[in-house]
């Protein structure tokens, strides 16, 4: 995505600021997947483990790809 040109501090602020709020939001779902699919296996229904592994994977996926987005951010 081309902005037309560089952006200004505040600009580069805000964004980075939003990329920070839904990365935390991400690692925390993470987190949750991580302890309800344990809570679930040791309860005996293993059938949830692939579907998180898979929403899991997914958040780690989106993380990656916020990351590259601020070192592409980064050197403009």
């Amino acid at each position: 995505m081309s902005t037309g040109g560089s952006l200004s501090y505040a600009q580069r602020s805000a964004v980075v600021l939003g990329i920070l709020c839904v990365s935390v939001c991400l690692v925390s779902l993470q987190l949750w997947l991580l302890v309800a699919t344990t809570n679930a296996h040791l309860g005996g229904d293993s059938r949830v483990v692939w579907p998180a592994a898979v929403t899991s994977g997914a958040c780690f996926l989106l993380n990656l790809g916020l990351l590259r987005y601020l070192a592409r951010l980064d050197e403009e």
